[in-house]
């Protein structure tokens, strides 16, 4: 078995081409393991891209309403902002967790 295995390395092609697969897939500046790295970085990008169009299609929706409605609007000033009438006062409440 071993044999086998000798005559195959001592061929020169074959040498050539196993030395020229080891060094692209662990020497090359595009080995192996960075590509990895590269589609997991891909794959978390493409992740954030679907989220924050997700958010910015739901900011979109709430500046409509409150563009277009001044009871929404007065609602995100008072829970957001804590604004208030003159003759009204405004209690904090915390839950302690």
């Amino acid at each position: 078995m071993f044999s086998i295995a000798f005559k195959y390395i001592k061929n020169k092609y074959i040498l050539s081409g196993l030395i020229f697969f080891i060094w692209i897939l662990f020497f090359d500046q595009n080995n192996l393991v960075t590509q990895f790295s590269y589609r997991n970085e891909l794959n978390k990008l493409l992740e954030d891209k679907q989220y924050y169009t997700q958010e910015i299609k739901q900011t979109l929706v709430n500046l409509n309403e409150l563009t277009s409605n001044p009871k929404t609007l007065e609602k995100f000033a008072r829970e957001n902002y804590l604004m208030k009438k003159d003759d009204e006062d405004v209690f904090i409440i915390v839950e302690e967790k």
